[in-house]
């Protein structure tokens, strides 16, 4: 893992996916993809990473996220899960992330929103 320089920023970068079910699989594959996702387009090292906060909407509740990214090896990094505040009529089993780390100041950090979660931000949907 390399070190975050003395030149590095902290960022933070978002994102989201719809779970197809609430069960394990399900949660566990979306989470997966997600920071798969987002690690691969900000090129990401994980130990770059200061801490990651996971949330999910009422209706997911088969596993906590976080062991998603202890799957795809953020094992020394600081995970937490917390429920997403229920609003009516809004969009069912969403799994948001925000992912804290280092990188140059020149960076311009890359928001992922997956599937059908791209409609809760439309305006990042042409950048994908």
């Amino acid at each position: 893992m390399n070190q975050p320089s003395q030149r590095d920023r902290v960022w933070a970068v978002r994102g989201a996916v719809q779970a197809a079910h609430n069960d394990q699989e399900s949660i566990l594959g979306s989470t997966e993809e997600l920071m798969r996702e987002l690690l691969a387009r900000n090129v990401i090292d994980a130990g770059h990473i200061v801490s990651v906060i996971f949330t999910c909407t009422d209706d997911l509740d088969a596993q906590f996220p976080a062991v998603a990214a202890r799957r795809i090896g953020l094992d020394r990094v600081p995970l937490i899960c917390a429920r997403e505040i229920d609003v009516p009529g809004a969009m069912e089993r969403v799994i948001r992330v925000i992912l804290h780390y280092y990188g140059a100041f020149e960076h311009l950090p890359q928001h992922v929103y997956l599937g059908e979660a791209q409609k809760l931000r439309r305006d990042l949907h042409s950048a994908q």
